[in-house]
């Protein structure tokens, strides 16, 4: 049998575990092709691929993201060669197992399900001629019916092949992400999420984990995400992994885990906060809401205290960059306990915040109960919310506004000076902040078309004067600065209009060349050459203290000039200030 196991990634950088895992454990005995597409592939194209491998069986690795497109491949295929098997596994398709057989007369199979152990037996019995009814966790057809064998037990994690070893993966490891489980299941029983529905949490051979990680790194991997929902449940097991990841790194390789903050030691902090080199570890953290009654609702235990106080001594150590994940749209969290759960949370300044937005997953406690909170869902994947009994749709839209600009103006960290004198001292909060500005985004229509690192600024400066926000001239000195402490070399056209003409210009350099040390010794000691001056720098009036607000962050009116010196062999621009009148003739 020709077996063809693949899926539609989000991305080309992502890569599909279920699939190598499938492979792994289907081994000597049955020999499988691995192929990945994304999203945004043309369907005709992935078609065109996959029916000229000439597969007699095609499973798909389906998930919300890619269950539409998946199912458009799938009817194509069956369409162009009736006789190709459809195998359909993964989270997806795992609950509401007869709809999805009766949805799509083309699944001919469906894996429920932890996969690898069922994959394997059905192959074999697809190459024996034998029937399906010995075959525990599949859906399959039997004439115009749909029969359904149940699930056995949980799969010995420890004798699981590793997923890791494939030829045809190594000369991908240093461009994609590569996604490593060390255990599944949860132990928690958040209602919104699949993981809950797992009871316990099993864990994989430490030893065959640590030398998949050394194989891996010799190989060129250089970002290794970790799926555990909970990578620090075991404080023993975690500490192990953590230790060992700083003794045995390789340079450049980042590794991410999702942890739960509210139960995390202190000790393990500073141990990181000690040992772990800069850079090394990245931490994803659900927050979801700070509105405890919703927590409860959710079935959600968290301690939103403890959980700050993990947040904030990571970020103190200055060693870890934090991910923090909200979810609106939770149970009676309406608009004004949202903006209080996102200023709550923005607080503590996490280096990316995402806001997602509440998701009714097949299988979930939420979903099964949705009419106590009068949920509204789209009827599709990704089965996102459209309104409940305290939030309706427009109050979902004003949030995705809010949504749109935190990404561009926060997590992509463009303007990081800028935004935190805004939201701390002109707006009265951080959510008034990007929902105002997201709301006039939304107005303009810039969520429809593209945008340059220009256009950030120079949109951002037409709301603020728009608005008649004080100190605007204070406030784009700190924009200007903000946007050339990012650049590398100097800007052909920064986003606002030179202030200096040729003349001025001149005269202050001339000035320069004749009193450097009126620029400060550090000026004064890089003896820049005259030629390197007018090549290699920028000049602009500013009107505020710079190294003042460097300082202290206090903005206070003080005109003066800012000189730039973009040196090609340095990463970072070097900034120098000073008064018209230092630089004048005697």
């Amino acid at each position: 049998m020709n077996i063809v196991l693949t899926t539609l990634n989000a991305k080309y950088i992502h890569t599909n575990l279920a699939i190598r895992y499938l492979k792994a454990y289907a081994q000597p005995e049955f020999d499988v092709n691995l192929v990945e597409y994304t999203i945004k592939d043309p369907v005709i194209n992935i078609v065109s691929d996959l029916i000229q491998k000439q597969p007699d069986i095609i499973g798909f690795s389906c998930y919300i993201w890619n269950i539409e497109e998946s199912i458009k491949v799938i009817k194509m295929i069956k369409k162009i060669n009736p006789d190709i098997k459809i195998v359909a596994g993964g989270p997806e398709v795992t609950y509401d197992v007869l709809d999805w057989m009766k949805e799509v007369p083309e699944f001919d199979f469906i894996v429920i399900g932890e996969g690898e152990q069922t994959f394997k037996q059905l192959l074999s019995a697809m190459a024996s001629g034998a029937g399906f009814t010995e075959v525990p966790g599949i859906a399959y057809r039997k004439g115009d019916s749909i029969s359904m064998n149940p699930q056995q037990n949980k799969l010995d994690l420890k004798e699981l092949p590793s997923p890791y070893r494939f030829d045809e993966d190594l000369p991908h490891l240093s461009k994609r992400v590569t996604y490593l489980e060390t255990s599944r299941g949860c132990p928690f029983s958040c209602q919104f999420c699949l993981s809950s529905i797992e009871v316990g949490v099993r864990y994989f051979d430490r030893e065959k984990i640590k030398e998949d990680i050394r194989y891996l790194m010799a190989n060129g991997a250089k970002t290794i995400k970790f799926v555990d929902r909970t990578f620090n449940i075991s404080r023993s097991y975690a500490m192990e992994m953590f230790r060992f990841l700083i003794d045995e790194h390789l340079p450049g390789t980042v590794f991410q885990f999702e942890i739960t903050a509210d139960i995390m030691r202190p000790e393990v902090i500073q141990f990181l906060n000690d040992e772990a080199p800069a850079g090394l570890f990245r931490f994803e953290i659900g927050v979801q809401s700070t509105n405890d009654y919703t927590n409860e609702l959710v079935m959600r235990k968290q301690n939103f205290d403890k959980l700050k106080r993990t947040v904030t001594m990571v970020k103190d150590g200055g060693k870890i960059d934090q991910h923090l994940d909200l979810i609106a749209g939770l149970p009676e969290e309406d608009y004004q306990s949202f903006k209080k759960t996102f200023n709550d949370v923005f607080a503590m300044r996490p280096e990316e915040l995402q806001l997602g937005f509440l998701k009714m997953l097949r299988g979930t406690g939420l979903r099964l109960r949705a009419e106590q909170h009068d949920y509204v869902y789209m009827d599709h994947s990704p089965y996102e919310i459209l309104g409940n009994n305290v939030l309706d749709f427009n109050d979902i839209i004003k949030i995705k506004q809010v949504e749109d600009v935190l990404e561009k103006y926060w997590n992509d960290h463009r303007m990081d000076r800028t935004v935190e004198y805004l939201v701390t001292k002109v707006f009265p909060s951080p959510f008034d902040f990007f929902q105002d500005f997201g709301s006039y985004w939304e107005t303009k229509g810039w969520s429809r078309i593209g945008h340059q690192l220009e256009d950030l600024f120079k949109r951002l400066y037409n709301f603020l004067r728009e608005k008649g926000v004080e100190n605007l001239d204070s406030i784009e000195s700190l924009m200007k600065y903000d946007y050339l402490a990012s650049m590398k070399h100097k800007p052909r056209k920064p986003w606002w209009e030179l202030s200096l003409d040729k003349q001025d210009r001149s005269e202050l350099y001339r000035g320069i060349i004749q009193k450097p040390a009126a620029l400060g010794n550090q000026y004064s000691e890089m003896n820049i050459s005259e030629k390197d001056l007018y090549k290699h720098t920028l000049l602009e009036d500013i009107t505020i203290d710079l190294v003042k607000f460097m300082e202290d962050g206090e903005i206070e009116h003080s005109p003066s000039y800012m000189l730039v010196y973009f040196d090609s062999k340095l990463n970072t621009p070097q900034f120098f200030t000073f008064k018209m009148e230092d630089v004048k003739p005697a």
